[in-house]
């Protein structure tokens, strides 16, 4: 990394860690100051607008990574608004020569990404991006033939027939030269307007759930530790705490991937697990990274049917009232009921009851996958950009 003649910015968005965080690390090493940077972005076309319990997390996650970039010296500035403007807004004012992120792969972020990495280059600043959030790139798993997988099975054994991913990166150690940008505007946490204005209805949240780093690490260790011996079973059972919890740390860059996986392998290699629980949940990682996959070859997979043999079904009308009772745990079928209900409170449900409550949606109330799919978006802690709209598509069949 050659050294730069003014600050580094680092562009935080669902990478909210400093372990394993190569945009950090390269910031870090180019021996300039640097300046951390999120911008709540709902505004710049194609973006979907958070929905309220990933906002809650959201908050907290950045309190937390604000905290933690504090150790090493390092401002994190908080804006709002559309993010190739913000972007060189903070470039104007801090004469920043160089900003760095991690990758991400919908088709709406990609093109910002890509319109403001051209904007910096024609303009002279540094912009470099890196891989971060998924095992495999997207362009690099295809058939012989150079088309998407669309079966998880090949798709898995494409992935797992590469190279094994790369070692997670360290914590940074060496802190960042101080900073005199006093008058460079940065938002309050409270000023981003994350949290409910209106009734507080987070508290199931805040019992259920401790965000941040520090929190996914022990949440993953304990889980190898307690977990993931009888995983297999264990994690077909809702009664039993038998699954890792990680989703929302995933979702939001607490915990990368490639720590998991290694976790997991060394779990393996020192015996203390069974191969087969290991490659069980590995597959976890491998059906998230389908999901990204596809996403990111079918852009519009929150909206439109990925198989278009079904965009002439015939969803009846009049469905609020059937709607209404599904997303409140009143339809008279205990495990769908009980899983609303926990989504409601915890942000969260176990993934055979959102197969359940998915499926009893779309196939016994015969109500469109994308009503379950937006009230999934809104209550779910963990839900993604990719992820929740293909579970729901694969589910709704």
């Amino acid at each position: 990394m050659k050294t730069t003649s003014g600050p580094v910015v680092v562009w935080f968005r669902d990478d909210l860690r400093i372990a394993d965080n190569p945009a950090l690390l390269a910031a870090l090493s180019s021996q300039s100051p640097v300046i951390g940077l999120y911008i709540l972005d709902q505004e710049s076309a194609g973006i979907r607008p958070l929905g309220g319990a990933a906002q809650w997390w959201l908050h907290h996650s950045l309190a937390a990574l604000s905290s933690d970039l504090a150790h090493l010296n390092i401002e994190l500035v908080l804006r709002r608004g559309v993010a190739a403007s913000e972007v060189n807004e903070v470039i104007a004012n801090t004469g920043a020569s160089a900003v760095f992120w991690n990758r991400r792969y919908g088709g709406p972020e990609r093109a910002i990404d890509t319109e403001i990495k051209k904007c910096l280059i024609d303009n002279g600043v540094e912009a470099e991006s890196f891989a971060a959030s998924l095992l495999f790139e997207p362009w690099a798993i295809r058939t012989h033939n150079g088309e998407l997988y669309s079966v998880f099975t090949p798709f898995w054994r494409a992935c797992t027939s590469l190279p094994e991913p790369r070692l997670p990166l360290p914590a940074p150690h060496n802190t960042s030269h101080p900073t005199n940008f006093t008058e460079l505007p940065s938002l309050s946490l409270d000023g981003l307007g994350l949290l409910p204005r209106g009734p507080d209805w987070t508290s199931g949240l805040r019992e259920s759930w401790q965000v941040g780093e520090a929190h996914a690490q022990r949440t993953l260790h304990e889980f190898l530790r307690d977990d993931l011996r009888n995983y297999p079973s264990d994690r077909e059972v809702p009664s039993v705490a038998g699954t890792s919890r990680l989703s929302p740390y995933l979702r939001w860059g607490q915990i990368s991937p490639y720590q998991v996986w290694h976790a997991a392998m060394d779990a393996q290699r020192q015996r203390e697990v069974p191969s087969e629980a290991v490659q069980c949940f590995l597959r976890e990682l491998g059906w998230r990274e389908f999901a990204w996959h596809t996403l990111y070859h079918f852009p519009d997979l929150a909206t439109k049917n990925w198989r278009s043999n079904f965009d002439n079904f015939p969803w009846p009308n009049n469905r609020e009232d059937l709607l209404r009772a599904w997303q409140q745990g009143r339809t008279g079928i205990p495990l769908v009921d009980a899983g609303m209900r926990e989504l409601w409170r915890t942000g969260w449900m176990h993934n055979r009851v959102r197969m359940i409550t998915a499926s009893f949606l779309t196939k016994n109330l015969l109500i469109d996958w994308r009503a379950g799919e937006q009230w999934f978006w809104d209550t779910l802690v963990d839900a993604e950009t990719a992820s929740n709209p293909f579970n729901w598509q694969w589910v709704a069949g």
